[in-house]
């Protein structure tokens, strides 16, 4: 309870401060409402606000630099310090504006420099060849098949000649890695049937060899070879070659090379199979023994020589582009490997009926000898990439075998016994050579 003269005084301040605020009464308008109490008479309410002065605005952003000017420091800004012109207080201080180079290199760590890779060709990785040949052979000088007779020609194993009969060639290959700059490759070809015959027609032609003591469908075996009245010699020849190489490239493919490159190279490394077989055959008719039936009066002499050429080669291949998908080829080859030789001799009746020495042992004799022969050869071509899939080639190869047996090496001088006819004479050598055509298409 106040007192009283406290409360006498109150009233007077609001009377006279309502009547200093009282605007002048004006008729038919109603009476002012009373103002409402200053906004420091209300209680304060409780605030979770910390009392302070506002919190700064954020620093404008700096300027990027421009080419070749110095970075700004990455080192953080503490109170005090002025950045674009604002004071930074109350220890505020902004996230970093770039990411600083680790290695002052005047970069951006979070802007990596490109990488340069190299770009992966799109040409087809498989590819595949097709080819046909026509092929002959060089032929020793020949060992007589007959003894001299009077008005007939003397014939020898050379006179039946190598002749140009056909084979296949196929290729099959893969170019590897993302530069297609090695690939593994499979060959193969052959020629099959090379050679021809001879005839001798006459009296008094006397074999060689001679079979003293062998019997031959129960008649000997010189009822057959003396006095004949015909001869003749004939020869088999044929050629297998297989191949598995590995090859690398130095520059780009041949099939797909720069306009300003007209040169490719690349090394062949790989395994090779050769085989070379002779197969010599002599027929002689009686002209004592009735032909009771088909080939009953005729023996058959045959000498089978089988060369087995296997080691690793090495080798190159050079194209040389004289047109824009024109170019020429050359792939030289050389090997030096282990030759595993056969040679079997055997002497029937056109029919089928076998001889057999003085001893009861069929004449049938087989022979083994293993040495070292060596092997060389070439390929030349024109081809002509049609499209980027598709080839045409022309060309010429040679291939030449050395210290390998031969079928005129070892035709017998006589049949007196198996010990006759056992041994292999090596050393010769042969040339194989002729064209072929065909195309290759990758994929």
């Amino acid at each position: 309870m106040l007192p009283a003269g406290v409360m006498v005084a109150v009233l007077l301040f609001f009377g006279s401060a309502a009547a200093a605020q009282a605007p002048p009464e004006v008729l038919g308008t109603p009476p002012a409402l009373p103002a409402a109490p200053p906004a420091d008479s209300f209680p304060a309410f409780p605030s979770t606000q910390v009392p302070g002065p506002p919190p700064p605005l954020a620093p404008p952003l700096p300027p990027l630099p421009s080419a070749g000017a110095e970075m700004p420091s990455s080192a953080p800004l503490t109170s005090g310090q002025v950045e674009g012109g604002v004071s930074l207080d109350g220890g505020v201080v902004p996230p970093p504006m770039y990411v600083p180079d680790p290695n002052e290199l005047g970069g951006y760590a979070a802007l990596p420099e490109a990488v340069a890779t190299d770009i992966v060709p799109p040409w087809p990785r498989w590819f595949a060849g097709a080819s046909g040949l026509i092929m002959t052979r060089t032929l020793p000088s020949g060992t007589a098949t007959m003894q001299p007779s009077a008005g007939l020609t003397t014939l020898t194993t050379s006179s039946a000649a190598a002749t140009w009969p056909g084979g296949l060639d196929f290729q099959v290959g893969r170019w590897m890695g993302e530069q297609q700059n090695w690939a593994l490759e499979g060959i193969y070809w052959g020629v099959y049937g090379l050679g021809t015959s001879a005839t001798v027609t006459g009296t008094g032609i006397n074999a060689i060899p001679q079979a003293p003591g062998v019997i031959l469908a129960g008649s000997p075996a010189s009822a057959f070879l003396t006095d004949a009245t015909q001869q003749q010699v004939a020869r088999s020849d044929l050629v297998n070659d297989v191949e598995i190489n590995w090859l690398y490239r130095l520059t780009d493919r041949p099939e797909f090379p720069p306009l300003d490159r007209r040169l490719g190279f690349m090394w062949l490394a790989g395994f090779r199979f050769f085989e070379l077989q002779d197969v010599l055959s002599q027929t002689s008719t009686s002209s004592t023994l009735p032909p009771s039936s088909i080939g009953a009066n005729q023996s058959l002499l045959s000498v089978a020589t089988n060369n087995n050429l296997f080691g690793a080669q090495v080798g190159a291949k050079a194209d040389w582009r004289i047109a824009p998908r024109i170019r020429l080829s050359a792939v030289p080859k050389f090997m030096i490997g282990g030759n595993a030789i056969t040679n079997t001799t055997e002497l029937t009746t056109i029919n089928g009926s076998g001889a057999t020495f003085a001893g009861g042992q069929p004449v049938n004799v087989h022979s083994t000898l293993g040495v070292f022969s060596w092997l060389g050869s070439v390929d030349s071509s024109v081809a002509w990439d049609v499209t980027d899939h598709w080839s045409l080639s022309l060309g010429y190869r040679v291939v030449g075998v050395g210290n390998i047996a031969q079928a005129d090496g070892q035709w017998p001088s006589t049949l007196a016994a198996p010990s006759a006819l056992q041994g292999i004479n090596a050393g010769s050598s042969t040339i194989l050579h002729g064209g072929f055509a065909g195309f290759q298409g990758r994929y």
